[in-house]
């Protein structure tokens, strides 16, 4: 910690300076550090996504009271996120929002190739928008409701969840996230590849979703949805599910009574906050009647959702708990 407090302290302090002196507020979630989305006195609806510029090759000692002014000099900004490391300096890359096409296009034929300092020009160019994420290696057991739960939990902006059988991991499932915008599909990244999702399989990986990849998927079938969802939604938009700590236990009720398992007991904890307001459980949950404890750790994210962290940490517990059980006890059927 204090190894990385003393990286580019001047810097650091220029930009509290410059906070204090705009009145400016920067909020860091996931990695990101925020400005606007919309900014002060802004009225009227969002600009087009489109209206987007992706800056790179900053140095990473330079932060928002620098790069702030100077991209608003040609063009009102709605939105600026600088990607920061958790020691503090910036990813060397930043994504612009403008108020208008007009205004990015100006951006990009003012600063493309732009001599930040001596030897130092940055790259600004369209963003390109990404929205779509691929998830490799799920569990084969693993369904599209339980998947699609499971993200609404540690992310947000989720649109579409679709499931394919892996090309490359024998019966492990691939899945396709479509998410409402590039940020929402960044943000959804980095929680994911920080394994704040468990679904009993460490060899989960997330990526973007590559151009030649999603080619060959629209060539295969897609895995049919269970006749109850076909009947009763379309995942293509789905409503949004407020998972509550009632209706999971509930689930865990029916699956105990099935089973002949009594009342489950929770302990859990928290052992960890890391700088972007994420929490850091340990759980351990003793079923009578069930062969061994089920321990582990489970990441619960910032405040929504009117939920308190204790309570999001025993949805998400009850949730590994429900597909742990489901698996266990589907291994015990006898095969035919």
């Amino acid at each position: 910690q204090t190894w990385t407090n003393g990286i580019n302290m001047a810097g650091k302090m220029a930009l509290l300076a410059w906070e204090r002196k705009t009145g400016i507020r920067l909020v860091q979630i996931n990695g990101q550090r925020f400005y606007g989305g919309p900014p002060p006195g802004w009225e009227g609806s969002p600009p087009p996504a489109n209206a987007e510029v992706y800056i790179a090759r900053l140095p990473q000692d330079i932060y928002e009271d620098t790069l702030i002014p100077l991209f608003g000099s040609v063009g009102k900004l709605y939105e600026f996120r600088l990607m920061m490391t958790f020691s503090g300096l910036n990813r060397g890359f930043a994504y612009a929002r403008y108020a208008s096409l007009q205004d990015a296009q100006r951006a990009i034929a003012t600063f493309h190739r732009f001599p930040l300092r001596p030897g130092c020009a940055i790259v600004v160019c369209w963003s390109t928008q990404k929205r779509e994420l691929v998830m490799d290696g799920l569990p084969a057991s693993v369904s599209r409701r339980e998947l699609q739960a499971g993200l609404q939990m540690v992310t947000e902006g989720i649109c579409s969840v679709t499931l394919h059988a892996s090309p490359c991991q024998g019966q492990a499932k691939l899945a396709v996230l479509k998410y409402r915008s590039h940020k929402d599909a960044a943000l959804a990244k980095k929680a994911l590849m920080e394994g704040n999702l468990r679904l009993g399989n460490e060899g989960m990986r997330v990526d973007w979703l590559d151009p030649q990849v999603k080619k060959k998927l629209q060539l295969c079938e897609e895995e049919p949805s269970p006749s109850w969802v076909q009947r009763n939604e379309s995942l293509a938009v789905p409503r949004p599910v407020l998972l509550s700590l009632q209706n999971v236990l509930e689930g865990l009720e029916v699956m105990r009574w099935k089973h002949h398992l009594r009342t489950p007991l929770f302990i859990t904890r928290c052992v960890h906050v890391n700088p972007n307001g994420w929490q850091k459980f340990w759980y351990q949950v003793v079923i009578p009647g069930y062969h061994m404890p089920i321990s582990g750790f489970t990441w619960v994210p910032p405040d929504r959702l009117g939920q308190s962290k204790q309570e999001k940490a025993m949805v998400l517990v009850a949730l590994h708990i429900l597909w742990v059980l489901g698996e266990s006890l589907h291994s015990q059927l006898p095969a035919f």
